[in-house]
């Protein structure tokens, strides 16, 4: 949501960010190797070719470096050349750069949100394989801005209306926006600043989306007080708030919760119960996106029915968010609905793979080819379990069995490493780690930096 007009353009918000500036921004998200290896998004926009001249700059005054990726979603005709145009433009200055194609069919309805799936999915894949710990993204204040208008629009709580965080932990990498609170014509200066002008991408201001409905109406929204920097602001003292739940979350989910490493949640029902509702809300909701799909998150209704049922001491099992809730024994287990296991899927011999949002799998090297990872299923256990040494491996609760990973080849079932099981007697994988896709009780919702520090 960029602004032309005076009411939200204070003075200064059209100078470059300069060097200083910038690793004031960078230090604000702390956590870097002493020689710096980014990952950054680049679509070709001002935003994303700014944020990656200034990253270059920074990794390189530290003797690190930068690999400038971007996504060719072939939706338009135009994508691939404009891709091309980017790698000829980065190179000249010589970022390393590589262009991620989006194959296969596309959707006909719900393109955007299929098509911003996809674009993460081979940022992260492709970033993680590169052995990166960074990715970074250009988004801005204005975006930061449109994105709690569309969450309004959509009732969203005060987790969506705290808008995007400005640092964000996965299990491979971090997502980090060192320039949430910088607005877009800074960016668009510190381009010009580089000498490089930037693509004008027409989806942009399209009124089929609803962003760029929303970018055709700043004029009229900035009049009636609806400004970027207004909004802006409002994502981040909500985000604040945020943070402080997620704070008292983290404190109930260290009495009450605790994970298996082989992708389940055990949780205490007494803790929970007896927490304020809506901690209590929340700490369900994490064990649920642990176990399950982090991304949508449960509908607050459907959460509502689960609390107050483990309340009553739920003397019947629930599913939710890809996940079954039941009593087992005198707590409580949470594990993956076999129905909702991610497809099989291939692995290469000595490559890392991200399954089923909750393991990363490294193949040994020596494993060979036509190995793909799936759930175990019932058929499977039924043919591990006379393989399993009862002595040394733990017993698996029986509604977490089906959902363990488990190895196969052309001649059937090769191993499960859970189950310390494998077909030649020697471990099939070099690493296998439970990595959901939201820990249980990680960092605080990132609020955005200034260059003056926590804003």
């Amino acid at each position: 949501m960029t602004a032309e007009g005076g009411a939200d353009r204070a003075a200064g918000d059209g100078r470059p960010i300069g060097s200083g500036e910038f690793a004031a921004l960078m230090a604000g998200l702390g956590g870097f190797e002493p020689q710096p290896r980014l990952a950054v998004a680049v679509s070709g926009g001002a935003d994303s070719l700014a944020l990656c001249l200034l990253c270059h700059q920074w990794a390189e005054a530290r003797g690190g470096s930068v690999l400038a990726l971007t996504v060719d979603h072939r939706l338009r005709l135009e994508s691939t050349a404009e891709a091309a145009a980017v790698n000829a433009r980065l190179s000249a200055r010589g970022i390393a750069h590589v262009i991620l194609t989006w194959h296969g069919d596309k959707p006909v309805t719900g393109i955007q949100d299929a098509a911003r799936a996809a674009r993460y999915r081979l940022l992260i894949e492709h970033a993680a394989e590169a052995g990166l710990l960074h990715l970074m993204l250009a988004h801005h204040r204005d975006d930061q801005a449109e994105t709690l208008l569309l969450r309004l629009s959509r009732a969203s709580g005060l987790d969506g209306l705290a808008g995007m965080a400005a640092i964000r932990e996965l299990p491979a990498l971090r997502l980090l926006r060192p320039l949430l609170c910088q607005p877009k014509t800074r960016l668009e200066a510190t381009l010009l600043a580089f000498g490089l002008t930037w693509h004008h991408d027409p989806s942009n201001l399209a009124t089929t989306y609803a962003r760029g409905r929303l970018r055709r109406a700043t004029d009229t929204l900035g009049r009636e007080g609806l400004t970027s920097r207004g909004l802006a602001e409002t994502a981040r003292r909500l985000g604040l708030a945020r943070a402080a739940l997620d704070d008292a979350t983290a404190a109930l989910l260290g009495r009450s919760a605790a994970v298996d490493p082989r992708g389940f949640v055990w949780l205490e029902p007494e803790p929970l119960a007896a927490a304020p509702g809506e901690i209590g809300r929340r700490a369900l909701a994490r064990c649920l996106a642990v176990v399950g799909r982090a991304d949508p998150p449960p509908r607050r209704e459907g959460l509502d029915l689960l609390f107050g049922a483990i309340g009553r001491g739920l003397p019947d099992g629930r599913t939710l968010a890809g996940c079954r809730i039941l009593r087992h024994r005198h707590r409580l287990l949470v594990v993956r609905e076999p129905a909702d296991a991610a497809a099989p899927a291939a692995l290469a011999p000595g490559r890392r793979l991200w399954w089923d949002r909750r393991f990363l799998i490294r193949l040994a090297p020596d494993a060979g080819n036509g190995v793909v990872i799936g759930a175990l299923g019932d058929d499977g256990w039924l043919e591990a379990r006379d393989r399993i040494d009862a002595t040394r491996q733990p017993p698996v609760p029986a509604p977490a069995r089906a959902t363990l990973p488990a190895l196969r080849d052309q001649h059937g079932l090769l191993a499960v490493p859970h189950l310390g099981i494998s077909r030649s007697g020697r471990p099939a994988t070099s690493d296998l780690l439970f990595a959901p896709a939201m820990p249980l009780a990680g960092a605080t919702f990132g609020v955005a930096w200034n260059n003056a520090g926590l804003i």
